[in-house]
């Protein structure tokens, strides 16, 4: 395998047990498991490091960890995984699979948003449904040449090197980086949603309710198809 699963972090001591006893049973065994920390206070370093995977530091914010990740990756394909959201075990292989198309410069996984007790399913749905209206509302001309907007609780991946030509995510971005990403990939080729389920927490949900979940979420992504760049951190508090 050729695959760096790239895990941007800070603070995911709460997380991070599940995520490595799920990628301990990959298989295939991806190239590298790559952890981003972004100057985490807590045992998140500790954790990554006991489960024998790589760990680079980086200032905090996910666009610059992701940057500097993609940068040291070992593997010519990188999946970008956060740190609550369990992938299928098979992951390296679909990964391989899709990107085997050239067509395709960025997919990602189907995300399904769920707790402990139960399973979010107007989100899920909401989730996937974003993905097709959000282009077409606000870049139809990007939609009709197929592009879909897909985000990180998907699991995005890509190849490196084209990562590299598009100069990677916009640093000052400290939301809604994986947007940005999607627009400056359909330069190279389409998008794609992989119908296999990345499993990704419901932390946000629990703490906020489902409807303002769901308004948070609409609202930031308004922010940002109006290039009110700077106020989108403001409305997208950090949930641990």
């Amino acid at each position: 395998m050729s695959v760096t699963i790239l895990i941007p972090a800070f603070n995911e001591e709460g997380a991070l047990p599940a995520l490595i006893e799920r990628l301990a049973a990959l298989d295939p065994k991806p190239a590298e498991i790559l952890l981003v920390d972004g100057g985490s206070e807590d045992a998140t370093i500790a954790l990554a490091r006991d489960a024998g995977w790589r760990i680079e530091k980086s200032d905090k914010g996910r666009a610059l960890q992701i940057n500097a990740g993609v940068a040291a990756a070992r593997g010519d394909k990188v999946v970008v995984l956060h740190a609550d959201t369990l992938p299928p075990l098979d992951m390296a292989r679909i990964i391989e699979d899709t990107l085997s198309d050239s067509r395709i410069a960025l997919a990602s996984f189907t995300p399904l948003i769920k707790g402990p007790d139960k399973t979010r399913w107007f989100t899920t749905f909401h989730n996937w449904i974003k993905t097709w209206y959000a282009p077409l509302l606000t870049r139809p001309h990007h939609f009709v040449r197929g592009v879909r907007l897909l985000f990180g609780d998907h699991a995005m991946f890509f190849r490196k090197a084209d990562f590299l030509s598009v100069d990677g995510c916009t640093p000052s971005d400290a939301v809604m980086e994986e947007a940005d990403l999607c627009v400056k990939f359909a330069q190279l080729g389409r998008t794609k949603m992989v119908p296999r389920w990345v499993e990704t927490s419901d932390r946000r949900i629990a703490e906020w309710g489902p409807l303002k979940a769901n308004w948070i979420y609409f609202k930031v992504g308004m922010l940002w198809t109006f290039g009110m760049r700077k106020r989108m951190a403001d409305h997208y508090p950090d949930i641990r």
